[in-house]
């Protein structure tokens, strides 16, 4: 039997819907789940009928921040959620918005949170579905992350998640961990012009990865780039936080990034930065080609 997924979208751009119609193998996917409802994909039924009947559904997916004021087809959106809520096997938040309230947790809608966070501050009003709940984080979402996790759903494989309901196969590294930029951060050396392949972005344009939870530089967007790889900085759409203000720079106190590595002690930093300052490495001033 195919699981049967209801993927309802909440306060949201549809970034993560447009983001998983990107995934490698959609088509293989798409023959083994069903959509009983998917807002962009053909579906078996419309949302009203989502609204109006008791269908059968085995993983409910949440896209968007949620409110209590916001509304689809005239119902509000916590009903559709505890209607399907108590049914199904698994609930999976998708994306940042979903998780932890994200850039609308800004929006004009009262008490715009994610379904069990906002920030890292846990919310109560769905509770009682917290421990069936799986969140994947991201603006948008790695759709490798949400495939694989369906697939162990659907094979009924144990997921281990962190504090925040996110499966730690995803995001107990950080994006820091497999970017090509490495030894650039290593000796200090930063990159000035966005898009080159020289130097890190930590130190003066804004690069959130060494503090931020995801595996964007494991498995590669599409199974070819990520932001690092490509001369951006990582902006640090899966923390709780997201999203910062001045993505392009680094925020300083006294010449030294306000936030330093996860987990690494300010003293520590401070003595590894002497040290590495009293290099100097030719071959990573010049530029590669």
């Amino acid at each position: 039997m195919k699981p049967k997924l209801l993927w309802l979208t909440s306060i949201s751009c549809n970034g993560n819907s447009h983001s998983f119609l990107n995934y490698p193998y959609i088509d293989r996917f798409l023959s083994d789940f069903e959509f009983i409802y998917h807002p962009i994909l053909s579906s078996k039924y419309s949302l009203e009928e989502i609204i109006s009947k008791d269908l059968d559904c085995d993983i409910l997916l949440i896209e968007g921040a949620i409110s209590p004021d916001y509304k689809k087809a005239d119902t509000p959106v916590i009903n559709i959620i505890n209607k399907y809520a108590i049914k199904v096997k698994k609930i999976v938040t998708i994306g940042t918005c979903a998780t932890f309230g994200g850039i609308f947790k800004n929006s004009n809608y009262a008490y715009t949170t994610g379904l069990h966070f906002v920030e890292d501050k846990a919310t109560f009003l769905f509770s009682s579905i917290k421990d069936k709940t799986i969140s994947i984080s991201g603006c948008p979402i790695q759709p490798e992350n949400l495939a694989n996790i369906l697939y162990a759903i659907k094979n009924n494989i144990n997921i281990p998640l962190d504090n925040f309901n996110r499966p730690k196969e995803y995001f107990s590294y950080t994006v820091h961990n497999g970017c090509v930029r490495n030894e650039y951060f290593e000796y200090k050396i930063d990159n000035h012009i966005f898009g080159k392949k020289e130097g890190c972005m930590f130190y003066d344009h804004g690069c959130s990865a060494p503090y931020t939870q995801g595996n964007c530089n494991k498995i590669l967007w599409n199974e070819v780039n990520s932001k690092t790889r490509n001369g951006e900085p990582c902006h640090g759409c899966t923390e709780p936080t997201f999203p910062k203000y001045n993505f392009f720079t680094t925020k300083k106190n006294m010449g030294i990034p306000a936030n330093l590595p996860l987990g690494v002690p300010k003293r520590a930093y401070l003595t590894l930065a002497g040290v590495t300052k009293a290099f100097k490495i030719q071959r990573l001033e010049d530029e590669l080609f």
